[in-house]
């Protein structure tokens, strides 16, 4: 595919005028202000556009878009134990496919092109995804309560083995399985070593929620002798596979100094943790102590949508009155945040940014709007001014998933229809179980 005369956000995240990008395959062949003479494929008119670097939404629980809503007005713990858990129990994995197609059309519409998700029924997610065309690094979190339990006895076993079974036949690189830790409070001793030593035995990274709530944090301490979700995970050998490590609100100093030293990524969720009162992660301090960074929406359950582009907006904007520094995230680092940071934390080095041998992984943005009028400078347009209405076009892997309000892989009616019959049906058990 060609876009001719387009703007262009560069590896660098500098603007480029009268670009031309040329995609072969999954892959980026061509940037540059040259107009191929005898290209014979497919031809995208550029003019008063933008192509982007999509974005890698870091955290996710991507199904949660069926309880968007249900569990309002509530701190997580109560909000978890009341509302999400015990609607997830009767989820199937027919359920989690129709979720899971639903978020994905909300984040290709705001210019996402990958997801790093925990949840469960890795199959029906499998299916949405493949389904879909986006990308997406997916593990099924793992509880243990019971001193005797070993991963092999959990559910979290259970899905990271059938996607690393998938992995081996599947055609394409887009899904990749990860072990997972759903949180230090939901996990024993024993549990999270063994889901350690099994990611490090098999080259696996490991997806956590950390240090969420205060509570969670001063609980754990007073539970472990004094130790940090993030010390406690470290004595168990956690931190020495690559890990995501969601939230990271309430960290101390020496936590930082963990997650820097290991080379975790840690993940900051505005919209969420706002929503649920649980604080604000201090992004400044994990950058400034090495500590890389990323961004992600958490669930709809508790954002309560999946737009990207208002996420990375609120990472920004948000960072700006935690610091009292308004130049501290710009639009280039934050984007860096947003795009690359995720890819790594993911483990996709040739993508995160637009340049020839990369991923052809772009987001194409209408400038043709009144809030996107008058330009001084572009790349602020697109971080601050830019809404998911903006985006005309997102390419995951050199496809065309998402146009002009059209999903060539989604029937959204009715994945939207079977969002709506899954909630009658999980509310009439729910009442009946009173």
């Amino acid at each position: 595919m060609l876009l001719r005369d387009i703007s262009v956000v560069d590896e660098n995240y500098e603007v480029r005028e009268h670009q031309n990008i040329i995609t072969e395959g999954d892959a980026i062949a061509y940037i540059g202000p040259e107009l191929p003479a005898d290209y014979r494929g497919e031809s995208y008119d550029g003019r008063n556009k933008a192509a982007m670097p999509g974005f890698f939404n870091a955290h996710c629980h991507v199904p949660m878009t069926l309880i968007r809503g249900y569990g309002e007005g509530l701190p997580l713990d109560r909000w978890l134990n009341e509302r999400m858990f015990p609607f997830e129990a009767l989820l199937t994995a027919d359920d989690m496919y129709w979720g899971a197609l639903l978020g994905i059309a909300e984040l290709l519409q705001s210019g996402a092109v990958s997801f790093t998700d925990m949840y469960m029924e890795m199959d029906g997610i499998c299916r949405a995804v493949e389904q879909s065309g986006i990308k997406a690094n997916l593990s099924h979190g793992t509880s243990a309560f019971s001193p005797e339990a070993h991963f092999t006895d959990t559910n979290g076993y259970k899905g990271l083995a059938y996607l690393m079974e998938y992995q081996k036949t599947a055609a394409n690189d887009r899904i990749i399985g990860e072990a997972s830790i759903h949180a230090e409070y939901t996990c024993t001793d024993t549990v999270a070593r063994e889901v350690a030593d099994f990611a490090r035995a098999h080259g696996l990274r490991i997806h956590t929620h950390l240090s969420e709530t205060r509570k969670e944090h001063e609980e754990c301490k007073a539970r472990r002798g004094g130790l940090t979700p993030a010390a406690w995970m470290e004595r168990l050998g956690v931190f020495d596979a690559p890990v995501t490590a969601a939230h990271c609100i309430w960290v101390e100093d020496a936590d930082i100094e963990i997650l820097a030293r290991h080379g975790a990524t840690a993940v900051t969720c505005p919209s969420s943790n706002l929503k649920l009162g649980s604080g604000i992660a201090p992004v400044k301090k994990l950058l400034d102590a090495g500590v890389r960074v990323a961004i992600g929406t958490d669930g709809a359950a508790s954002n309560n949508n999946l737009n990207c582009i208002e996420e990375v907006n609120l990472a920004s904007i948000l960072q700006k009155g935690a610091t009292g520094d308004p130049l501290f995230l710009g639009p280039r680092d934050t984007l860096e945040l947003a795009c690359r940071a995720g890819a790594l934390a993911q483990g996709r080095t040739g993508c995160g940014c637009l340049k020839a041998g990369n991923r052809a992984d772009l987001v194409v943005y209408d400038l043709d709007k009144p809030h996107l009028q008058p330009v001084y400078d572009l790349l602020s347009n697109l971080l601050y001014s830019a809404q998911a209405g903006d985006v005309a076009l997102t390419m995951v892997d050199g496809r065309v998933v998402y146009r002009d309000g059209e999903f060539p892989t989604i029937d959204l009616e009715q994945a939207i229809w079977n969002a709506g019959r899954i909630r009658d049906e999980k509310l009439a058990r729910l009442a009946a179980n009173c």
